[in-house]
């Protein structure tokens, strides 16, 4: 019995990591299209959608190594889509803050970045959608958990 479980247990990671390199792939190909990297375009998004945030808590937001914040926030201040502000409480804290040109950008490519995630994920009816929703977050929290 344990052996099946072991099976069924691989061969579900193996489809989950599949589909999600697929998904990723597709999302990926847009955003590229569109002039920025994958780890850009999620901190354009985060600035976008939560307004200034700290540099060493994007990291976390977005799950990417501190050490590479630098640079993605380097670029995206250079194509002018960022800025970095000083925190005016406390010196040792500096903000990400999205630009206008940064906005106008991200409201051009969002609506059918939603609309192409919205058609991936389509093949799933509501209540499927649902389910899985649940079903990942418990794996995702079991495996935190571990």
């Amino acid at each position: 019995m344990e052996q099946d479980s072991i099976k069924q247990s691989l061969k579900l990671f193996i489809v989950l990591s599949r589909a999600h390199r697929s998904l990723n792939d597709i999302v990926n190909k847009y955003i590229a299209e569109r002039g920025l990297n994958p780890t850009e375009f999620a901190v354009l998004e985060l600035l976008y959608h939560k307004g200034d945030q700290p540099l060493q808590q994007i990291g976390g937001k977005i799950l990417l190594a501190s050490g590479s914040i630098t640079y993605v926030v380097d670029k995206l201040e250079q194509k002018e889509y960022l800025r970095r502000v000083a925190c005016k409480s406390d010196r040792r804290v500096t903000f990400a803050q999205i630009t206008d040109k940064g906005k106008e950008f991200i409201e051009s490519v969002f609506p059918e970045h939603e609309r192409k995630i919205d058609e991936l994920m389509n093949e799933l009816s509501p209540e499927e959608k649902d389910t899985a929703i649940e079903l990942l977050k418990r794996v995702g929290k079991n495996a935190a958990g571990q």
